[in-house]
């Protein structure tokens, strides 16, 4: 095995980005709004108002730069990028490492209090047995981790980057999550790393039947009635709600000028994802906060805009498509690794089990009661709870 230097990264942003930030949020020039429109067209302005002017006048960066810190925030240049990620190890014998990948619009700060609960399980009422040591790297291109440099660093490259970092920490046999991007990172670990992996764990898994199988007339074979009824729910949800998966895919240049010049204009674009797509927030009255606070909401947005990379963390879509490995693009592969599923009930993808389970090798399925599309973030608990759970599946076979 070829060593990479690892070297601590300590996050210290200078005062004067942060000055830059606050002048920038007190000379938002505001667009027009139609009277009675809600979130109809977009963000509602008057919501977004409240939240940017909070972020100028009471958000404090310094304390979750602090805490970001202090889950061993590190550097590594693996796939010709550099990769920023949170290292914890348990101090309890026997514990499973696991790597955890986030996806967009989200960053590390997703996981932080999940974090907390896999590496000492003890203080949230779990067992020692339970415990992980824990990985949470910021995808190339997210976070402090990018921009990238290269083009065609699409997701299987990210998986490439991901694999590469647990062997340059030592772990030769370890757990992979994920989420979103960080479903198709996982998938493809399973599916080209499956000799490191004692399992794989999903909160959002991808196996749409083929256009083949579309057609075949054992479709719904195994499919139950609760789960047609949420594939018709998914579908009619998602209607309109994907332009911006177009955009990024195609032309995210054009797009990424406003959000990279405007604090409010980057808001306003990762806000809206955030009040549809968690738990709670379908009945757009703002309700997100029900879900999540406005330092986390704040504070994972940091994490595109003091790197200042929201214009290559859209890039990967574009990147992905082009390499036809994008979440819509045809899959017909099969990962054979133990296979961990937690379904939450605001998530936009509702799998049945029996088409999972043509792709996957399916040990463990959980009905969650609660979360969305941020499950982790959103459902901290319930999380761990479950990965504790697969944990158990794993070591007992």
């Amino acid at each position: 095995m070829t060593t990479v230097p690892i070297t601590p990264f300590i996050i210290d942003v200078p005062q004067s980005e942060l000055d830059d930030l606050n002048d920038r949020l007190g000379r938002t020039r505001w667009p027009d709004q139609l009277e009675g429109a809600g979130w109809e067209l977009g963000t509602e302005r008057e919501w977004l108002r409240e939240i940017c002017e909070y972020w100028r006048t009471e958000y404090d960066w310094r304390v979750w730069e602090a805490r970001l810190n202090s889950y061993g925030s590190s550097m590594i240049e693996v796939q010709g990028e550099k990769m920023h990620f949170l290292h914890v190890r348990s101090p309890h014998e026997g514990a499973q490492p696991i790597v955890i990948t986030h996806g967009w619009c989200g960053s590390v700060v997703e996981h932080l209090d999940l974090l907390d609960r896999l590496v000492d399980p003890t203080k949230f009422g779990g067992d020692a047995a339970d415990a992980y040591h824990v990985v949470v790297p910021s995808m190339p291109g997210f976070g402090f981790s990018g921009p990238t440099r290269q083009r065609g660093f699409d997701v299987h490259r990210v998986a490439d980057a991901v694999a590469d970092l647990m062997e340059a920490l030592g772990y030769d046999l370890y757990i992979a999550q994920g989420g979103d991007w960080g479903a198709l990172v996982t998938r493809r670990l399973g599916e080209v790393y499956a000799d490191r992996l004692a399992g794989v764990h999903f909160n959002m898994l991808f196996a749409t039947p083929s256009a083949e199988e579309m057609s075949a007339p054992d479709l719904l074979d195994g499919v139950t009635p609760a789960e047609l009824e949420r594939l018709i729910r998914d579908r009619d949800r998602m209607d309109g709600q994907i332009a911006y998966m177009d955009i990024q895919s195609t032309k995210p240049q054009s797009l990424t000028y406003s959000q990279t010049d405007s604090p409010a204009g980057l808001a306003g674009w990762v806000l809206e994802k955030f009040h549809a797509w968690t738990d709670h927030s379908g009945d757009h009255d703002g309700s997100v906060f029900e879900a999540l606070s406005r330092d986390q909401l704040l504070t994972n947005i940091m994490l595109y805009w003091l790197p200042n990379t929201i214009n290559s963390s859209a890039r990967l879509y574009y990147e992905s498509k082009a390499a036809g490995t994008s979440a819509v693009d045809p899959w017909d592969g099969r990962v054979e690794v133990p296979t961990g599923h937690a379904v939450y009930p605001a998530e936009l993808l509702g799998m049945p089990r029996a088409w999972a389970e043509r792709r996957y090798n399916i040990v463990h399925w959980s009905e969650q009661d609660a979360g969305g599309h941020f499950a982790a973030f959103e459902q901290p608990d319930a999380f761990a709870e479950d990965l504790w759970q697969f944990g158990r599946t794993i070591r007992s076979s």
